[in-house]
């Protein structure tokens, strides 16, 4: 094994122990109020993993994106949420680094390394989710400065984010501004206008933002210049990255609904013999430990395309799509598993099941991947058959 090899899997081994003496025995308490989990948050940015994204020349890890997501995975079987805290940082992070002006990267990525100012995602609005043609936040160029009006929802993190990559649409075309909150007095205003309440995804702030006047410097541009109008490729290009998340997320989720449900099977007796000798239930552990394991190996294909920097969109889709809904599955078959005992909140199983919907939508729905891997698929086919004619 290599060195690098080496100190992924003693950081991925880190977090899962951390994960089983810390949140495991205490996540129902913060879940359940819906509380933000600030000493773990504290925790995270103590293991480096706000900057998991973030080049080392940075102050970041600069970890290979198979071995981020398997950290988001850990997170995950141990609370959903604590990956979403880094998620659409992670996006935001790897954006400015990918396309932001050098001044952009040096003033900004160690700060969002350090978790020292965090990082957003800012594309959906109530009208424009999936169509982002439909997009209205409006970038009206004043001289030196854009003018951004318009609301954005869905904005995870946004409350406590102090920069957030911002799709608007400018005169050229969709552009992505890299919005930073300035305390004090400024000219508009950026505001928290709803916190959005959820059937999961507790702990952590799901928020819509209103933009109103508010000036950014030109320079805030993603991509300079040749960025006016190429905002949508670049989010698009970010939201892989938040889709093999996602599908991480996914993989963690279904895992801790397994176990909860092989170790129920193996303690729960019926008819003289504990249920897992029932073919009934063990069928449907054979079949949920099956899809477990094709989701795993989805999501690292889909990691390993987007770190060699090829485009990863249906891979990333094929993750996303196939993880989010075995996670679903297997959060169902697991309550039905524990019968009336699933269904209370005494045991963290409903938490798996109002959790899992969540990833069958964000980063795009699951309807959404079938089109984008079907269109990737025709595409790639045409393109072969090109270069044989």
């Amino acid at each position: 094994m290599d060195l690098d090899a080496q100190v992924a899997d003693e950081l991925v081994a880190t977090v899962r122990t951390w994960v089983a003496k810390q949140v495991i025995p205490d996540v129902a308490k913060f879940e359940h109020a819906d509380i933000y989990p600030d000493e773990w948050v504290s925790q995270m940015r103590h293991f480096g993993l706000f900057g998991a994204g973030i080049p080392e020349d940075y102050g970041g890890l600069g970890l290979d994106t198979v071995t981020y997501a398997r950290i988001m995975e850990e997170l995950s079987y141990g609370w959903m949420s604590l990956a979403g805290v880094l998620n659409t940082h992670t996006i935001a992070a790897v954006l400015i680094a990918r396309h932001g002006s050098q001044e952009m990267r040096e003033r900004l990525l160690p700060l969002m390394a350090a978790g020292d100012i965090r990082g957003a995602l800012s594309l959906s609005e109530p009208d424009a989710g999936s169509d982002t043609s439909a997009l209205r936040c409006r970038a009206t160029p004043d001289g030196d400065e854009y003018i951004l009006d318009g609301t954005k929802m869905w904005v995870t993190n946004g409350e406590r984010a102090s920069v957030i990559a911002l799709a608007a649409r400018a005169p050229e075309g969709v552009t992505c501004f890299v919005v930073e909150k300035q305390p004090g007095p400024s000219s508009g205003s950026i505001s928290v206008s709803k916190r959005i309440a959820k059937l999961g995804y507790k702990g952590l702030e799901t928020v819509e933002m209103t933009y109103s006047g508010h000036r950014v410097p030109a320079s805030s541009v993603l991509g300079g210049p040749e960025g006016l109008g190429a905002g949508l490729r670049y989010i698009l290009g970010g939201l892989e990255l938040g889709r093999i998340n996602v599908a991480a997320r996914a993989v963690g989720v279904a895992r801790a609904a397994y176990d909860a449900a092989m170790r129920y099977a193996h303690e729960r007796v019926t008819f003289g013999v504990p249920i897992g000798r029932h073919q009934a239930i063990a069928f449907k552990l054979a079949d949920m430990a099956t899809k477990i394991e094709a989701s795993r190996l989805l999501v690292e294909s889909a990691a390993r395309r987007f770190e060699a920097g090829e485009r990863a969109d249906v891979e990333a889709g094929m993750a996303k799509l196939f993880a989010s809904e075995t996670a679903f599955e297997v959060a169902t078959e697991a309550m039905r598993i524990h019968g009336g005992y699933g269904y209370t909140s005494e045991l963290p199983i409903e938490r798996y099941y109002r959790d899992a919907p969540l990833m069958m939508i964000g980063e795009g729905t699951n309807e959404i991947q079938r089109i984008v891997i079907a269109r990737g698929l025709m595409q790639r086919w045409e393109a072969a058959e090109g270069g044989r004619g």
